[in-house]
Formats: structure tokens, sequence, C-alpha cells
């Protein structure tokens, strides 16, 4: 019996949503507008420096390695800590959409994607008439080494599973922690999207020497010094850890399609998220699997992909 194909689908209306960035401290706009079927997700940075209106496409090619976030750059503009925007996408299962910005950041907001989540869901979901495809892992990818490492195994249900293992020692308060979920919309609001960024009061410090995060207060991230978190109260014992997989599901948005596959990480973070990305991008190409990846908003076929 053959299987009804899954459809594709983009946000009902524009919805917007306000805040000031971690690392610039200036206010950002952003607003998410329904897309064409097949043209992915995509970020429009309007007015840049230079007057220019820069459309970049939210895939791994774009990348730009940076300490702390996942940043997309494209003829010289960049549009840095994208992932809790990818993720909310993600995990709503929002496959196109253009993401339009004013700044040369996302807003911190409060540190999760909820706000982001809230607005997409206020939009409403649409389903478009063009057919998902999802990329099926067929054997299992590491990257990394003994100190952190992310990889992803073939599953047989046709869903994405994450998994995280949290340590940072026993000297601190943050300690060790794991959370695991399957990637459902259900499951992405109730158990990771409202999960907050952190850090240790001594990173924090440092990055406000450096002149960053001028703005932000200890309500917009979670800080934590000795004691736990620094006027603020966690969201889950394991939030930390939660966060983990949030990140974890907005830089596997930028392989341009969803992938099918049981993913387990042991300390990973952006970095390594987006090598094992592109390792499994690369491992499609090389077994001949056909992925349609979309660039500019217009689909260009890059690699090979099965239907869903």
């Amino acid at each position: 019996m053959s299987r009804t194909p899954l459809l594709q689908h983009t946000i009902q209306e524009p919805t917007s949503v306000e805040g000031v960035g971690y690392w610039n401290g200036r206010e950002i706009r952003v607003e998410f507008r329904p897309a064409e079927p097949n043209s992915g997700v995509f970020f429009v940075r309007e007015n840049s420096e230079d007057g220019r209106t820069v459309r970049i496409p939210a895939h791994v090619s774009y990348r730009v390695d940076t300490p702390r976030r996942s940043d997309l750059e494209r003829d010289g503009v960049v549009i840095a800590m994208v992932e809790h925007a990818l993720a909310s996408l993600r995990g709503l299962e929002i496959d196109n959409c253009e993401i339009h910005v004013t700044e040369t950041e996302m807003p911190g907001l409060d540190g999760s994607a909820l706000p982001f989540v809230r607005a997409i869901q206020k939009a409403g979901r649409r389903p478009q008439d063009a057919s998902l495809q999802i990329l099926h892992i067929e054997k299992t990818i590491r990257v990394g080494d003994d100190d952190a490492w992310i990889e992803v195994e073939p599953v047989d249900d046709g869903l994405t599973h994450l998994a995280y293992l949290l340590d940072y020692g026993e000297n601190n308060s943050i300690g060790r922690q794991c959370a695991e979920l399957t990637l459902t919309p259900d499951a992405f609001v109730d158990s990771i999207a409202r999960a907050r960024t952190f850090l240790l009061q001594d990173e924090a410090e440092k990055l406000q020497r450096q002149g960053l995060g001028e703005r932000t207060t200890f309500q917009e991230l979670l800080v934590f010094g000795d004691d736990g978190p620094i006027d603020n109260e966690l969201r889950f014992g394991n939030e930390c850890a939660r966060h983990k997989l949030l990140d974890m599901t907005g830089d596997l948005a930028m392989a341009g399609i969803r992938i099918a596959g049981r993913f387990t990480a042991f300390r990973s973070g952006h970095h390594l998220n987006a090598e094992l990305v592109r390792e499994i991008l690369s491992s499609a190409q090389a077994s001949g699997v056909r992925i349609e990846v979309a660039m500019d908003g217009v689909p260009v076929e890059s690699l090979t992909s099965t239907s869903s």
C-alpha cells in the first residue's frame, strides 16, 4: 500500500517579534512571513549598513564559525544567533518561511525560543501543495573526539530523536545533566522551547569586559554563580541540557531538509553540530541520494533525497 506524501507547510500570515540583541544591544524587529512551496527558510536583512537588502538561506553552506552561537553570512552581511528562530520553525514543522530582520543579529528575548514560538503559533500553520522531503540516515555518523562529540544513527520510524549529555564537571552549579525527546510540535513546545541560554558567572563577566551584553540582564538568560542561577529561577531541573537540545534543533535545521535519525551528543556545541550536518549531507551526496535544497527562496538541486 502506498503512503500519502507528507505536505510542506508555511505560516498563515506575517507575525513579528521585537527585542534587544545580546551582542550589539540594539533594538531589533523580526518579521516572519509566508513563503512559497520549496523555497525553504531564508533570512532577509533589510537596509544593511550599505543600504542593500540581502537574502541569506538558512543553510550550513552560509554558516560562519562564531563562538557561542550560529551565524549566517552572505556577501559581507551577517545575521547572528539564528539558532533559536530556526529551532522554532523546525519544532513547529514550518518548512518555508521568510525571516526579515532589521539588524545584524536576532534578538535575545528571554534567552529561549518561546517568544518566537508564540508569534509563529499566533500566525498559524498552512499546508502547501508540495510534498515534504525527509532524509533518512542509513549509517551511523559521528564527529568530534572523546571530550566532545555528536552522532546520528538510523531509525525505522521516520522521526527525529534527540539526546544530550551535558557535563560541566563537579566544581560548579551546572554539573552534569541529560535530556532527550522525539521531535514533534507538542514535545518541542512543552519540553525545550522554554529552555534558556546559560553560562557561568565568570564567562558572563568576561564577555561584558569585552563590551558585549551591556543591555542584557540576569532575567534575560541564566547566569550561574556558585549557588545556582543569579536573580533567576530554573524552569526545569535540567534546563541547561534542554537548551542544548533547542540549539541542536536549530543547528540541524541548517541541513535544509528534515532528517530522520537518532541524534546523541556529549558536550557538543554549535561548531560540532554544524560539522555533523555537513557530514550528513556529504554522505548523502556520496550515496547518490538526491536532495533539493532551496537557495534564495528558489529550489536548487545540490544533493539528492527520498520523499516521505
